[in-house]
């Protein structure tokens, strides 16, 4: 990936993850990384419509996949797609947890795991510092 497009994905997520919105300097041991939403096994391509910005936490537990399961309802739904849709009508912060709100959302926070005990106390910390995006 070409140094402009690095950074234009980048700047545009805001220097966080689009999926859990870790900030990049929330934890010195994250490398954050250009994700495909769309991998390219599956035809995407290196556009930045199809680039995302993610910690390696969440680039790795999303992999290749495209969908999941919600928990709430067992059906295979599309996983969030931080391009066409907005954060904030999938996802809040409710204490340290990211909670799903629509299927999208919770097969999402299923899948990427984000609230596994080390990263709901790194959020904890972070909120508390003011140093997470919770608006």
């Amino acid at each position: 990936m070409d140094a402009n497009t690095r950074n234009l994905v980048r700047v545009r997520a805001g220097r966080c993850c689009e999926y859990c919105r870790l900030p990049e300097h929330g934890d010195p041991y994250a490398t954050f990384h250009i994700e495909h939403i769309i991998a390219r096994q599956h035809g995407g391509d290196d556009d930045p419509t199809n680039l995302a910005w993610s910690c390696s936490r969440c680039n790795h537990r999303k992999g290749t996949n495209l969908s999941s399961r919600d928990p709430d309802t067992g059906r295979i739904v599309e996983l969030f797609h931080p391009r066409q849709q907005a954060w904030h009508d999938h996802f809040a912060i409710r204490g340290a947890q990211v909670v799903g709100l629509s299927p999208s959302g919770r097969a999402t926070v299923r899948l990427l795991n984000m609230n596994d005990g080390r990263r709901a106390r790194l959020r904890r910390e972070l909120i508390d510092q003011g140093e997470y995006p919770v608006d």
